[in-house]
C-alpha cells in the first residue's frame, strides 16, 4: 500500500512540477531593442529617403515589436509615411484595411536581403494562403520614385508616399519570420510571425490598438482556462485526497468535473466560432483544443460505462480514467498558454493562470504530504 501511494505521489509531483516549468517558460518575453529610434529624436539617416521628413507626426504604433510610424499630409492628394522597426532579418509590413482585417487589405512590405539589397513591394491580401497574397496588386497608388527601404542602426525604415486624398485609418502591422525573406523569383511572402490591428486618427496622431471580437476572445480564453485548466485539476485533487469523506468526495468530484467539461466545451465552441470569423491560421491551437474536447467526451463516456468495483476489469478502467484525465489537464495547460500567446493577451493573463497553477500545486503538495503521513 505504501509503495503504491508513493508511486502515485511521485507521478503527481512530477506532473505538477512539469506544469509549472511550462508556465514559467512561456512567461518569458522576448524584448526588442528599440532605443535606436524614438519620437524624441530627429530622423537623420545616412541612407536615402526621397522626400522631406521634417514636421512629421510621430508615434509608437506597436510597442511589442518596437514599431514607430511617422507620417504627414504632403499636399491635398499625397500622404508620406516612414515606418521604423527593429531589423530582425525579416520583412516588415504596413497594411491599409477598410474593416481592420488582413484579408482584403493592401499592404506595403519592405525588407533588406542578406547582401544588403533593399526591396519594397505592394501586395494585395486576397486570402490567407501564400498564393493569394499578390505582389504589385492592390488599391493603393504609390507615388513614383519616392519609395525606399533603409537599414541603419539595427533598424529598418520603410519610406513611401501614397497618392490618395485620405488613407484608411484602420492600419495593420506585421513582421515576417526571421531569415525567411521573399524570393526575387516570385516575391511570395511567407506567413507573418506576428501582427496587430490599429486605428489611427490622422489629425490628432492618436493610435489605438483594435482587437476584433474582443468579447468573444475574452470569453473563449476564460471558459477554457477555468473549465479545463482550473476546475479539472481541482476535481482530480478531490478524487485523490478526499476519499475518506465517502460518498461526498464522489459527488463533489463528479460535479466539479461536469462543470469543468461544460465550461470547456463552451470554450472550444466559442473558439471555433472565433476562428471562422477571424480566419486566422491557428491550426495547432485548434487541433489541441479538439483533442482536449475528445478526451473530455471519452471521460464522460467512460463514467457512463464504469464497471463495478468487484469487476476484474475495474483496475484497467481506473488506469485509463486516471491517465486520460492527467493527459487532458496537461494538454489543456499547454494550450491555454499557447492561446494567450497567439492572442497577444499580455503578461496579466499568463501571470494569472500561472498563479492559479502554483496555488493548485502548493495545495496538492500539502495534501500529498498529509496523505503520506496517514499511510
Amino acid at each position: 500500500m505504501m509503495n503504491t501511494s508513493f508511486k502515485f505521489s511521485t507521478q503527481l509531483l512530477f506532473f505538477c512540477i512539469f506544469q509549472i516549468f511550462i508556465s514559467f517558460q512561456i512567461l518569458k518575453v522576448n524584448s526588442q531593442d528599440s532605443n535606436t529610434d524614438s519620437c524624441n529624436s530627429n530622423l537623420k539617416l545616412k541612407g536615402g529617403i526621397f522626400f522631406d521628413t521634417a514636421s512629421f507626426q510621430c508615434l509608437s504604433v506597436w510597442d511589442q515589436q518596437g514599431y514607430i510610424l511617422r507620417y504627414k499630409r504632403t499636399n491635398t492628394s499625397v500622404w508620406s509615411f516612414v515606418l521604423s522597426a527593429p531589423n530582425t532579418n525579416a520583412y516588415i509590413a504596413m497594411g491599409f484595411s477598410e474593416k481592420g482585417k488582413m484579408v482584403g487589405s493592401t499592404a506595403i512590405v519592405g525588407w533588406v536581403a542578406n547582401d544588403g539589397t533593399p526591396t519594397m513591394k505592394k501586395y494585395f491580401l486576397g486570402g490567407q494562403s501564400p498564393n493569394q497574397v499578390l505582389p504589385d496588386e492592390g488599391n493603393l497608388q504609390l507615388v513614383n520614385l519616392t519609395s525606399s527601404v533603409v537599414a541603419e542602426n539595427s533598424r529598418i525604415y520603410l519610406a513611401f508616399q501614397l497618392s490618395i486624398e485620405m488613407p484608411s485609418n484602420r492600419l495593420i502591422y506585421s513582421v515576417g519570420p526571421t531569415g525567411m525573406l521573399p524570393s526575387t523569383v516570385n516575391y511570395r511572402l511567407t506567413e507573418h510571425q506576428d501582427k496587430t490591428s490599429t486605428s489611427l486618427n490622422y489629425n490628432t496622431g492618436q493610435s489605438e490598438t483594435k482587437t476584433l471580437y474582443a468579447n468573444l476572445r475574452r470569453s473563449h480564453g476564460l471558459l477554457n482556462m477555468v473549465g479545463w485548466g482550473i476546475l479539472m485539476p481541482i476535481g482530480v485533487m478531490v478524487a485523490r485526497y478526499l476519499r475518506q469523506y465517502d460518498p461526498i468526495w464522489f459527488y463533489s468530484h463528479a460535479t466539479i468535473q461536469s462543470l469543468g467539461f461544460i465550461l470547456g466545451f463552451a470554450g472550444v465552441i466559442s473558439g471555433l466560432i472565433l476562428n471562422s470569423r477571424l480566419q486566422n491560421n491557428v491550426n495547432k491551437h485548434k487541433g489541441l483544443g479538439i483533442v482536449i474536447l475528445l478526451l473530455g467526451c471519452l471521460q464522460v463516456i467512460a463514467v457512463l460505462v464504469r464497471p463495478d468495483k468487484e469487476s476484474k476489469i475495474r483496475k484497467y478502467w481506473n488506469w485509463y480514467h486516471y491517465t486520460a484525465g492527467r493527459i487532458l489537464i496537461l494538454l489543456a495547460s499547454i494550450n491555454v498558454f499557447y492561446g494567450i500567446h497567439l492572442g497577444n493577451a499580455g503578461t496579466s493573463w499568463n501571470a494569472g493562470f500561472s498563479i492559479a497553477l502554483v496555488i493548485l500545486f502548493i495545495t496538492a503538495l500539502i495534501l500529498e504530504i498529509r496523505k503520506w503521513k496517514r499511510t
